[in-house]
């Protein structure tokens, strides 16, 4: 595949080097120079959730390609860390670093729903834009209104837990569900979804229970899940807290059917560690394509995928938080190519609002989407099945 075919089919977004331009507007924005964009993130790249960082480092190899492509609009992409441990009080820190220090234009993908959530007021009295946060807590949607310069990206965590209580119902219809979910606004959304979906067909959890991303083991919630007599388990958590809830769960003997964060669903980070003949059946929601699912092999979009990791991103897995912090990569530089050379704060929120925009790794039939009167990027979901060697998307 050419190198010109294989760019232009991954981004559909990107501009070459533009010369001469008048960039006034653009000029009087922090962190935007006539040569450079300067973005801020916060990740965990340290502590318990320090797998999440795998985002940030794709999402940077990204714009290293788009850099070597000649930037956007001549401009080059610069996207600068901050290492905040999954912890809200750190997170705000390195936000009013990124902010006040390093003078960025706009904060992206940050990680997570609570650390994220505790810079929002902070952002928001500063007009600083807060994009594409890497969270889909119901907040991010439902006080736009409020909160004007934040957005969130990923699907709705309570459309999540909705689509898990309907896959549920449709396959075992008088099953006994148990959820295990992460002690935050996002655990707590699916949580949510999913009590609603049950609901609506007389349904209930028969139990549920809560872990900290810092408790250093999950152990005794899988155990009380199973004493419970629950033949379905929602196992919502961190990929740490997923390896060990499979895993614990295989060794006790218990075996329901498990639904997991497809944020914990990566194949070399968490399946494998437990052993890929121990999580066959295991399902979880989806919006991406698995590069690991021969189903994609030849898929044009897959294939140029795994180009750019190994020319970008040579080293890191092949896996779905990968892909995602490529796509919310490719996300901002359509953003910022509608936003030409009104590089403005508020043209930046404005252009937000205005996104309709095909994904090369997203699954068929997905799209991003937004407009003022939904100003939230990813609607749907599929369910997905892990086969013991790949993810394969169930009939809707």
């Amino acid at each position: 595949m050419q190198k010109r075919q294989f760019i232009t089919m991954l981004s559909g977004a990107m501009l070459t080097g533009v010369s001469g331009l008048a960039r006034a507007q653009g000029a009087a924005t922090p962190g935007v120079t006539d040569r450079e964009i300067k973005i801020g993130q916060t990740l965990p790249l340290s502590g318990p959730a320090a797998g999440y960082g795998a985002v940030g480092k794709a999402m940077s190899a990204w714009f290293d390609l788009v850099n070597a492509e000649g930037g956007v609009n001549g401009r080059q992409l610069k996207l600068v860390f901050g290492d905040d441990g999954f912890s809200p009080p750190k997170t705000l820190e390195q936000v009013r670093r990124l902010v006040e220090r390093e003078q960025v234009a706009f904060l992206a993908a940050q990680i997570g729903s609570s650390p994220p959530l505790a810079t929002r007021s902070y952002l928001n009295n500063a007009k600083v834009p807060q994009l594409f946060v890497v969270s889909g807590a119901t907040t991010w949607l439902d006080d736009a209104a409020k909160f004007p310069w934040s957005m969130g990206w990923l699907p709705l965590y309570t459309d999540e837990g909705r689509a898990l209580a309907k896959h549920i119902l449709q396959t075992r219809p008088n099953a006994k569900v148990a959820m295990f979910y992460q002690n935050d606004d996002a655990g707590k959304d699916v949580l949510r979804g999913v009590k609603e979906g049950l609901a609506a067909a007389g349904k209930q959890l028969v139990r549920e229970d809560s872990h900290e991303v810092s408790d250093p083991t999950v152990d005794s919630q899988i155990v009380s899940m199973q004493a419970s007599g629950a033949d379905v388990l929602v196992a919502w958590g961190s990929p740490k807290a997923t390896l060990q809830s499979l895993r614990k769960a295989h060794d006790i003997g218990w075996k329901p059917a498990i639904y997991i964060n497809p944020s914990a669903s990566s194949v070399p980070a968490v399946l494998t560690p437990v052993g890929l003949d121990k999580v066959k059946g295991v399902m979880s929601a989806a919006f991406l394509k698995d590069p690991s699912d021969p189903t994609w092999k030849d898929d044009p979009g897959t294939l140029a995928w795994n180009a750019f990791m190994d020319k970008y991103n040579k080293g890191a897995a092949k896996e779905y938080l990968a892909v995602l912090g490529a796509s919310v990569g490719q996300t901002v530089v359509q953003l910022l190519k509608q936003c030409g050379n009104d590089l403005s704060r508020e043209n930046i929120m404005r252009q937000t609002r205005r996104l309709d925009m095909e994904l090369p790794m997203m699954l068929p039939g997905l799209r991003i989407k937004t407009s003022d009167a939904r100003p939230h990027p990813i609607p749907d979901m599929r369910i997905q099945q892990f086969d013991g060697t790949s993810w394969k998307v169930m009939p809707s």
